[in-house]
C-alpha cells in the first residue's frame, strides 16, 4: 500500500528584538504550546540594524517563509501609558510606508489571557531612528500613533519585503509621557516590564498557531 502523502511542515515563527535585556527576558521565557521551530532573533538597536538583521534571516532557506513578530520594549505617546502596558500595532509607519498587521484581535485576547491586569492598547506603531523625547511625543502622538519604537517598522517592512507571510508587532511600555526614561540603559531597570515581555510568548505561539501558512 502507498504511503500517504507527508503533511507539509508548518511555517517556523521568528521573534525579533533588538536589547539584549529583551532577548534574555524572551530566552527565558514560557515556552510550553509553541507550534513548529521559534527563533528568537536579536537585531541591534535602530532601523538599519533591524533591516539587515531580518533581511538575512529570512533568506535563509529554514526561515524563508516563517511567520515574523517585532516585539521589545516601546515608548507610549498617548496620555495614561504605563510602564508594563502592552501595545498592539494595527499597523506599523515608517518612511518607507504602513505595514498592516495579521490577527491584531486575537493577540489582544491572548495577551489579556497571558499577562491578566495588564493594559492592551491597539493603534499605529510608528518608528523612529532615535530616542523619543519632549515634544517629539505630541508630534508623534498626533500623526495618530499611540507608541514608537526603533526598529518594528523595519522588521516588519523588511519581512514583508521578502516575501508574503504573517506579521505583528507587540510592545511592552517602559517609556511614557509621565514616566520618560532618561537614557535607554534604564531600561534595566524596568523589572515590571521585563516580567511582561517575559510573559507573552504564549499569546505569540497563539497567533502563530492560528496564521500558519504551510512550507512551500
Amino acid at each position: 500500500m502507498a504511503k500517504a502523502p507527508a503533511r507539509p511542515d508548518p511555517a517556523p515563527l521568528l521573534i525579533a528584538c533588538a536589547l539584549g535585556i529583551e532577548h534574555l527576558a524572551l530566552r527565558t521565557g514560557e515556552r510550553g504550546g509553541s507550534h513548529g521551530r521559534v527563533t528568537v532573533l536579536r537585531t541591534g538597536m535602530g532601523p538599519k540594524n533591524a533591516e539587515r538583521a531580518v533581511t538575512g534571516a529570512l533568506g535563509k532557506e529554514s526561515l524563508c517563509d516563517a511567520a515574523v513578530v517585532a516585539t521589545g520594549f516601546c515608548a507610549g505617546l498617548a496620555p495614561g501609558m504605563h510602564p508594563g502596558d502592552l501595545v498592539v500595532a494595527e499597523e506599523t509607519r515608517s518612511a518607507h510606508g504602513r505595514t498592516p498587521c495579521v490577527g491584531t484581535d486575537l493577540l489582544v485576547k491572548e495577551l489579556v489571557r497571558a499577562v491578566p491586569g495588564r493594559t492592551v492598547h491597539t493603534g499605529p506603531l510608528i518608528g523612529s531612528d532615535h530616542v523619543v523625547r519632549g515634544h517629539e511625543r505630541a508630534d508623534l502622538l498626533a500623526t495618530g500613533a499611540i507608541a514608537v519604537d526603533m526598529e518594528s517598522a523595519a522588521t516588519l517592512f523588511s519581512a514583508v519585503r521578502a516575501g508574503e507571510r504573517p506579521v505583528a508587532a507587540v510592545r511592552v511600555v517602559v517609556d511614557a509621557p509621565q514616566y520618560e526614561l532618561v537614557r535607554i540603559g534604564t531600561v534595566r531597570g524596568g523589572i515590571s516590564a521585563f516580567r511582561v515581555l517575559r510573559a507573552v510568548l504564549p499569546a505569540f505561539f497563539e497567533w502563530h498557531r492560528s496564521s500558519l501558512l504551510p512550507r512551500r
